[in-house]
């Protein structure tokens, strides 16, 4: 097995960086959509990622990942008993090629054995294979809209549906979606930009010194992947303990009043649609909040958010340029920083 380049190796891209520990800090903010142009360690990001997470304990034996605490009912391979002993594996980073078929994103039934044998006789895709860890989609503009459609409909309902000839099966598909794009070969389409919580912009340094090091650590890395990891196991080690911490902290996180009008606020200032924004930023600010080991919310800790979470839900014309207006936000995020009552 190859050895993963290591997160913490990376070198600049702060906001990719950030968004993608976030995820790892509360997976409801939904994700991450990451554009930018070719060579800027996209992919190498969202792979180190994984060597970062926690441990998953999971049912013994169950194809679907349930979570011995509270298995799924409807578990293929169910029923399981609830609070019975687990097994913890690492977590998994699934990948979806741009061309893969329906069945192996979903799963296929054998109808045959279905029939006849009264079994359904399922085998699961790729949406089984990243429940409760990440679905990762390289290229992911240029997904086929069939399988667009199939994520959309999981990312929605948290579960996974396969009918044929009138047999049915379900299962639980709950996964961090995250993909990266080169806005140059063609745009997302609407509703599944939506379904990421997060977006980045990312592109290369023009300062030499950053470039320099960048091509420094990737041939070293080259040259000897399991030396160069292990000069940075420590980094490593810590950021997995500090995503643990922030982990065990976050349910203490409280988002007062105050932070949720600037949340509302922001989110009516830019013209987003929906609520959607308003539920990403909250979450996004409250994950904020505990990877710094705070927990109260803080106005930066929303603004940070609001950077992350509406580039790519506000109504711009097709010129405008990417990102935020920050002094228009700074003015929102002043305009509504009245205190909170401390009850």
């Amino acid at each position: 097995m190859t050895t993963p380049f290591p997160f913490t190796a990376v070198v600049g891209q702060d906001d990719l960086r950030l968004a993608l520990l976030l995820n790892a800090v509360s997976p409801s903010v939904g994700g991450v959509l990451v554009r930018g142009e070719k060579g800027t360690a996209k992919s190498t990001a969202v792979r180190a990622l994984t060597s970062l997470l926690p441990e998953v304990a999971v049912v013994p034996g169950c194809r679907f990942s349930c979570d011995p605490a509270s298995p799924d009912s409807g578990c293929p391979d169910g029923p399981h008993e609830g609070g019975g002993g687990g097994a913890s594996r690492p977590a998994r980073m699934v990948e979806l090629p741009v061309g893969a078929s329906e069945d192996r994103l979903v799963g296929s039934l054998d109808i045959e054995r279905a029939l006849a044998e009264g079994v359904k006789a399922f085998e699961p895709g790729l949406l089984a294979a990243a429940h409760r860890g990440i679905l990762y989609v390289d290229e992911v503009n240029l997904l086929h809209d069939h399988l667009v459609d199939l994520l959309l409909d999981a990312a929605a309902m948290g579960a996974s549906y396969v009918e044929r000839e009138g047999v049915s099966v379900r299962h639980a598909a709950r996964f961090l979606l995250v993909g990266t794009m080169n806005p140059e070969e063609g745009e997302l389409r609407p509703q599944l930009l939506d379904r990421f919580g997060l977006t980045v912009e990312v592109s290369a340094s023009r300062e030499p010194d950053l470039r320099v090091e960048v091509v420094r650590r990737r041939l070293a890395y080259d040259d000897d992947p399991a030396g160069f990891a292990a000069r940075w196991a420590d980094e490593e080690a810590a950021v997995r303990q500090r995503i643990v911490a922030a982990r065990e902290l976050l349910p203490s996180v409280r988002l007062r009043d105050g932070a949720l009008r600037q949340i509302a606020a922001t989110c009516a200032a830019f013209e987003v649609d929906g609520m959607r924004a308003d539920i990403v930023m909250a979450r996004t600010a409250t994950a904020l909040a505990a990877w710094a080991g705070r927990t109260d919310v803080l106005a930066e800790d929303v603004r940070q958010a609001a950077l992350l979470a509406l580039p790519h839900r506000r109504r711009r014309n097709p010129f405008d340029a990417p990102g935020l207006d920050e002094d228009k936000l700074d003015e929102t995020l002043e305009e509504f920083s009245g205190d909170d009552d401390p009850d």
